[in-house]
């Protein structure tokens, strides 16, 4: 069975400084969190940004322990007392730009991206929601990948940073914007990472690239892509499609919410039952799942790379720590939410209830998902369940937490209220043939 990825996505200026990420170490690891995200920690530029990385080998003030202690010596300190839990801690490895005040601007000219009147370029990305809206960063200066003009000298600096956190004790990078470089240079930088420390796994933040900007990773060495499925209907086609079709470059990870959306809590109007649903969904949905500081609470201001601080923390509007450590339960005890296997809607596109069918790929176990993204209760009648997830019926059971257990029978009919979802399961149902899983199994 593959390890669980199941990140906590700890906004380091939330949280205060390095000592003070410590105290929410406990309340990670009792949900049953396997992975910690940072955010950059490296001294920003002018703009202070989080993203607007002035020095990759300098620590940002703001997480400077105000006992005086040396920053570095307190990052290490944390980073065991992580690992003392069974957590990893990843890094958010910005290497598409730097701050446009970056010394490296005038170290080195030749590694950034120039404009027809020989102006370094800002970046920009495309927002996941609507193609039509692209934000420009002024405060950043974009890197020439597309090709470096100094691709040793590059690779160079950047393996020297990689290897930097790995020292440190860091056990994975989240590539920004990883669709911006070529996968031949993620290739030789995940190697060389991979032969200082062979466990360490890169995940490729792919938000808003299109299929060929993700294939082209293909063979980078990622161990995981994120989706998109945070911004799914449940009834229109691309979410399935997209996830087919990504599967074969690398697993990936889902999120209810990010540091780069608003809060769900706001978008909901405050309904922890969609903030329950949204998590479920994730965990079921693809091998790895995220949510940001925060979620579990409820909170509703949106993170700001700039601008929040420890006193933005808020009073909760629920508690959701309970349920997130049902989930993650489960998702580690069944092999089918461990792999992104096949998976198709078996349930015409409209109806109220979206009916998901996911498998492994090549051994057994089914799990279905049965999805009310209505405000309204709705009754649900499934005639034949064993159609969808196969013999033997024994085996059956109702992985869906914090709730009472339907009796699953051949034919099944119950009542599914607002915004809730229930997960069946077949440890023994066989793999979903691969030309099914855009129709539906026959």
């Amino acid at each position: 069975m593959s390890e669980p990825t199941l990140i906590y996505n700890l906004f380091p200026p939330l949280a205060g400084t390095i000592p003070q990420w410590e105290e929410h170490l406990d309340r990670i690891a009792a949900m049953g969190f396997t992975w910690i995200f940072l955010n950059p920690i490296h001294t920003p530029g002018l703009s202070g940004s989080l993203y607007a990385v002035k020095d990759y080998y300098g620590l940002n003030p703001l997480f400077y322990p105000a006992s005086g202690q040396d920053p570095e010596a307190a990052l290490v300190h944390f980073l065991k007392k992580a690992g003392r839990r069974g957590l990893k801690v990843m890094l958010d490895l910005v290497i598409n730009h730097t701050a446009i005040d970056s010394p490296l601007v005038t170290q080195h000219p030749e590694w950034y991206a120039k404009d027809d009147a020989g102006r370094i370029k800002h970046p920009g990305a495309i927002d996941p929601a609507d193609a039509t809206r692209v934000t420009v960063w002024g405060d950043l200066a974009e890197l020439s990948y597309w090709p470096p003009p100094d691709p040793e000298g590059l690779l160079h600096y950047f393996d020297g940073v990689v290897a930097r956190y790995l020292r440190l004790g860091f056990m994975g990078f989240r590539a920004d914007a990883a669709y911006k470089i070529p996968g031949d240079f993620w290739a030789r930088l995940i190697t060389e990472a991979k032969n200082l420390e062979p466990r360490v796994q890169f995940f490729a933040e792919t938000l808003g690239c299109r299929l060929s900007e993700c294939a082209q990773l293909s063979s980078s060495g990622f161990d995981f892509l994120y989706n998109s499925s945070k911004w799914w209907d449940f009834q229109e086609d691309w979410c399935l499609e997209q996830y087919n079709d990504f599967r074969r470059i690398a697993p990936s990870i889902s999120f209810p919410e990010s540091h780069d959306t608003e809060r769900l809590v706001a978008e909901s109007g405050g309904a922890p039952e969609v903030a329950r649903q949204r998590y479920l969904f994730a965990a079921y949905f693809s091998t790895g799942v995220m949510i940001p500081m925060g979620y579990e609470y409820g909170f509703k201001t949106r993170l700001n790379v700039v601008q929040t601080r420890p006193q933005d923390w808020e009073a909760p509007n629920y508690d959701l720590t309970s349920f997130i450590k049902g989930v993650n339960r489960m998702k580690k005890k069944c092999p089918v939410l461990l792999e992104e296997g096949p998976q198709a809607r078996v349930n015409p596109k409209g109806e109220p209830v979206a009916l998901l069918l996911k498998s492994r790929e090549s051994r057994q176990g089914r799990v279905l998902a049965v999805i009310n993204s209505t405000s309204d209760p709705q009754e649900v009648a499934i005639p034949d369940l064993a159609e969808l997830l196969g013999k033997p019926r024994r085996a059956w059971k109702d992985l869906t937490p914090d709730t009472i257990p339907l009796k699953l029978q051949g034919s099944l009919e119950f009542t599914l209220p607002p915004a809730r979802m229930r997960l069946f399961y077949n440890p023994g149902g066989s793999p979903l043939p691969l030309s099914e899983t855009s129709a539906g199994p026959r």
